[in-house]
């Protein structure tokens, strides 16, 4: 099943990926065959995975998470759901 996680870096990161064997990727990544981003930032820790039904759904929830602040992802990780709408960026309203 296709699969959305988080890595937590040694230099205290986070890495956003999907895969459709977690446990390959999992492998990939701390051993440095994994992404370049992790290879330098090694070792790696799986803080949050998430089952998805289709890989184009883990794939659109990866890039949606990738563009999350750092407080939204560990509010994620840590399963503080109810603070996600609250932690969404603002827009900036255009100068009058």
């Amino acid at each position: 099943m296709p699969h959305i996680y988080i890595l937590k870096c040694a230099d205290g990161s986070y890495y956003v990926g999907s895969t459709n064997h977690l446990e390959a990727r999992l492998e990939q990544h701390s051993s440095g065959l994994g992404a370049e981003y992790t290879r330098r930032r090694l070792p790696v820790e799986l803080v949050f995975h998430h089952e998805c039904e289709t890989v184009a759904e883990a794939f659109a929830l990866e890039k949606q998470v990738q563009g999350w602040s750092r407080a939204k992802r560990e509010a994620l990780i840590e399963g503080r759901f109810e603070d996600l709408p609250a932690l969404s960026r603002k827009r900036r309203r255009p100068r009058a």
